[in-house]
């Protein structure tokens, strides 16, 4: 009896074991509870800026301090982890985020209401470091792609419903309010999460060091291929933001004049983004991660040019399919960059998050001064740059050639 529950330790907890059960659910839940955290704030920015009297630029940075600190803090808590171990590092990430939610909605000043999102962001890099390597070595191989995938839901709905939740309840009362709400929200996860994520059983520690880690990021860095597609992430993430980070002040203002409960129903349409990467990911076997990524970033730059547009009906049609878009372009060059850093033996994914939420922070903001520059013309020539230079990046990678193990 005893040999038989080892080698089940061994292989890993299967789909439909109780033990699968616990553990998706508590990722569910951490994943619903990170990303409710992270982008509450995009729905308030037009609240807030009112409150503080700030630019749309200004206002950007109080989710762009969050996505900076996530970025700094993914590649030394990965290493981290491998010592300290997966779960305790994944508890202590999402304690501190739910106690820093609660707090966040009493700032006084901007100053630190910034300060606390920053220290948020970097308690959110925990969890994002953590979990896909803690999945991996503890579900077997045929469950992994289900439970990964029941994670990456709880992401895309945590992203959905922090904004949708915030929007709605800033027209009824304050955005402290409405961050507030989210903070309780993140409690309840943190505690369904800490009740119900098992110890890891297949975890091997490793002691740090520093100098093997500095080596294969060197690694990582002098491959081509990988160089480019951290460039494709950087600035796909830059111009997804941007759209969503000043929307929301466009829709506000005239002709539109939606009330915030409106505009923040339209973060609905993350769904969109959910079903394009799942499908996305099927198309790869068939046509190949380089036709992919750049016809994917095209379809994005159509979504581009249908929000330039003045109807209401046509900028809800032009954010599916921008949304869509981009999700599909992430999910190929994300899927792209772990199977050529699995061969290299480098810490590509880290890398690959590190360039995304650094394309958020400093492109998001840039993104501002060019909606108060020159309107929503200025965003629309600017995020359509950034993704034309993903485009020109994906045709560069056609001829990429496939590492193969030695």
């Amino acid at each position: 009896m005893t040999s038989t529950m080892d080698e089940a330790v061994h292989a890993g907890h299967r789909r439909g074991s109780r033990q699968f059960r616990r553990i998706t659910i508590a990722m569910f839940a951490s994943g619903l509870a990170t990303f409710t955290v992270l982008y509450c704030v995009q729905a308030l920015f037009p609240a807030i800026a009112a409150d503080f009297h700030l630019s749309p630029a200004t206002v950007s940075l109080v989710l762009s301090v969050s996505t900076l600190t996530l970025a700094i803090g993914v590649i030394p808590l990965t290493t981290l982890s491998e010592s300290l171990g997966r779960t305790r590092v994944m508890i202590a990430s999402l304690t501190a985020t739910a106690v820093l939610g609660v707090l966040v909605p009493f700032a006084p000043n901007l100053t630190l209401l910034l300060v606390m999102r920053a220290l948020q962001g970097f308690a959110l890099a925990g969890l994002q470091a953590t979990a896909m390597s803690y999945l991996s070595e503890e579900l077997h191989r045929e469950s992994l792609g289900a439970g990964m995938g029941l994670y990456i839901a709880g992401n895309g709905i945590g992203g959905m419903l922090g904004r949708v939740l915030a929007g709605v309840v800033v027209d009824f009362g304050s955005w402290r309010l409405a961050i507030g709400a989210v903070g309780l929200l993140a409690v309840a996860c943190t505690i369904v999460f800490a009740l119900l994520i098992l110890p890891s059983q297949r975890f091997e520690p490793k002691p740090l060091r520093v100098r093997p880690l500095i080596g294969s990021i060197g690694t990582a860095l002098r491959d081509h291929g990988l160089l480019r597609l951290y460039l494709v992430g950087f600035l796909a993430m830059g111009a997804f933001v941007t759209v969503y980070n000043y929307l929301g002040f466009r829709l506000l203002r005239a002709p539109f004049h939606l009330p915030h409960a409106v505009v923040s129903l339209l973060f609905v349409v993350y769904i969109a983004g959910s079903a394009a990467s799942t499908i996305a990911g099927r198309l790869v076997d068939r046509f190949g991660r380089p036709r992919m990524l750049w016809s994917m970033a095209v379809c994005t730059i159509a979504g581009v040019v249908l929000l330039a547009f003045g109807n209401l009906a046509l900028i809800i049609i032009g954010l599916v399919l921008f949304t869509g878009g981009f999700f599909a372009t992430h999910a190929v060059a994300s899927g792209w960059v772990g199977a050529r850093a699995a061969v290299l033996a480098v810490p590509g994914a880290a890398i690959y998050l590190f360039c995304y939420y650094l394309g958020s922070s400093i492109g998001g903001t840039l993104g501002g001064v060019w909606f108060a520059d020159s309107g929503w013309g200025g965003v629309t020539g600017y995020i359509g740059v950034l993704f034309g230079l993903v485009v020109l990046l994906g045709l560069t990678l056609i001829g990429l050639k496939p590492l193969r193990r030695s």
